[in-house]
């Protein structure tokens, strides 16, 4: 009796119970009568061992009392400061103001008041970018993958090799790089045209056209070693990349001829005349087709992967998107505010159309070709010069001029930034990505450099001895010719 009366005493946690001094006294009469005698109680002899309550009470300097608004202030230190600010952000007036009171409030509590009206209440969610600067290197995305547990994919931030390129046009209208399903890029550099083998770092040097010309664009068939070359002079020649022979000359166009696109044995060539043209090479005629809707010179050209629809960008600020055998546009865009040379078909979304404006315009804009729809709008900050989709994962690569000259890797259809890539000092004004299954791009810019970069994952299907391969090569710089 006497251990559960002194168990049934209210106690502080932390206080230890100390018997009694002086004999309990028998218990007060009951108002109805017993049956029994009272029985005296012998008095207890204190004890030794000291006794506490059975709660269990955590370390305070452990406990996260700021959830409840029940800190004391602790001494802060530089390391605290940073941590704090990545996991649970910056420090904002309201956060400041909420911990002075809560310390304030904690330091003097009144009898009778509760010390603060957020126990038992929660608080705001941390923000879900909270672990970016513990985890990101300040790309969008390394900082959401964070936040979601998963490991941000590591993109090189320099390139594994480095070429010079001497005599580079620094012209936005030109498209002077182009990679061939053989792993064999293709560079116009004045009036020569060079091919670099990838597989054996061999440059062979293809064609000389006359002092008085110059190559503004190079085009690779789907297969094969044929490769188009569009000139000053307005022609289009067609060459036997694995000969070096010349196989047939087209003088169709009266102007320079800046953009190629190829769809099996069709040839589409876009000049400064403002006209394209298709050119069938089973064909005895220059020229199947004429399409005339663009009023300036056309910059950009490109096929859909399923080769039923042409996309066609010009000095004009407009887009235009063909049929196969249509001579009128099923699609007009007037929105840009600049020229519009960026074109990309997305090789994991039918219809899907990327495209890219100038120095005023800056935007990145995604259509849907099926609906003739206008999907997105994004500014890039900078000009946009060339987009080019990876075909392994859902992910796009701009390149910028202007103020920037770097390189962005954005995944779609967040378009959150995967990594900027920075080397070049001029516009990156070309861009070339390499055959299927490789995950490397090409650049070359004002400043005659090509730079070669890994930016996309590999193919699931690639074995790991054929991907030590991919980037072996030390940096180096060489010349191109």
């Amino acid at each position: 009796m006497e251990n559960s009366a002194a168990a049934s005493a209210p106690s502080s946690p932390l206080l230890a119970s100390t018997p009694s001094s002086s004999p309990l006294a028998a218990p007060p009469p009951h108002p109805s009568p017993s049956p029994y005698p009272p029985v005296a109680l012998a008095p207890r002899t204190p004890s030794s061992r000291t006794v506490y309550s059975g709660r269990f009470i955590p370390s305070r300097a452990r406990s996260n009392l700021a959830l409840f608004d029940l800190a004391t202030p602790i001494p802060s230190s530089p390391y605290c400061e940073l941590l704090s600010a990545a996991l649970f952000g910056p420090a904002t007036p309201d956060r400041v103001a909420s911990s002075a009171a809560a310390c304030s409030s904690s330091s003097s509590p009144q009898l009778g008041t509760p010390v603060s009206g957020n126990i038992f209440r929660f608080k705001s969610e941390a923000p879900r970018r909270a672990k970016r600067a513990l985890f990101a290197d300040g790309d969008e995305e390394g900082a959401l993958l964070a936040t979601r547990g998963a490991r941000p994919r590591k993109i090189p931030r320099s390139p594994y090799k480095t070429l010079d390129a001497p005599a580079m046009q620094d012209d936005l209208y030109l498209n002077l790089l182009d990679w061939s399903s053989e792993d064999v890029l293709a560079v116009g550099l004045g009036n020569c045209v060079y091919l670099w083998n990838a597989s054996s770092n061999k440059v062979t040097k293809l064609c000389d056209l006359e002092d008085d010309d110059d190559v503004c664009s190079v085009g690779w068939a789907q297969h094969g070693s044929h490769l188009a070359v569009g000139t000053n002079q307005g022609t289009v020649q067609i060459w036997d990349a694995s000969r070096c022979k010349r196989m047939r000359t087209m003088e169709s166009h009266h102007m320079r001829v800046g953009a190629l696109a190829w769809s099996s044995s069709l040839l589409s060539s876009g000049s400064r005349d403002k006209s394209i043209l298709h050119h069938d090479i089973r064909a005895q005629e220059d020229y199947v087709t004429k399409l005339t809707a663009h009023k300036s010179e056309i910059c950009g050209l490109k096929w859909s992967y399923d080769y039923r629809q042409l996309a066609s960008g010009g000095n004009d600020n407009r887009i235009f998107v063909w049929n196969q055998h249509s001579v009128k546009p099923i699609l007009k865009d007037t929105e840009n505010k600049a020229a519009v040379k960026a074109l990309a078909w997305s090789p994991h979304l039918h219809g899907l159309l990327a495209s890219g404006g100038g120095t005023t315009d800056r935007c990145i804009r995604f259509w849907n070709t099926t609906t003739n729809t206008h999907l997105s709008c994004m500014d890039a900050g900078s000009q946009v010069c060339n987009l080019v989709w990876s075909k392994n994962i859902n992910e796009l690569v701009s390149t910028h001029g202007g103020t920037q000259n770097n390189i962005i890797v954005w995944r779609y259809p967040t378009m959150s930034k995967v990594a900027t890539l920075m080397g070049h000092t001029d516009r990156v004004l070309q861009l070339a990505v390499s055959p299927d299954g490789q995950q490397n791009i090409a650049t070359s810019a004002g400043d005659e450099t090509l730079r070669f970069w890994n930016v996309f994952p590999p193919l699931k299907f690639q074995t790991s001895s054929s991907l030590s391969c991919v980037g072996a090569t030390s940096i180096t710089r060489s010349y191109i010719r």
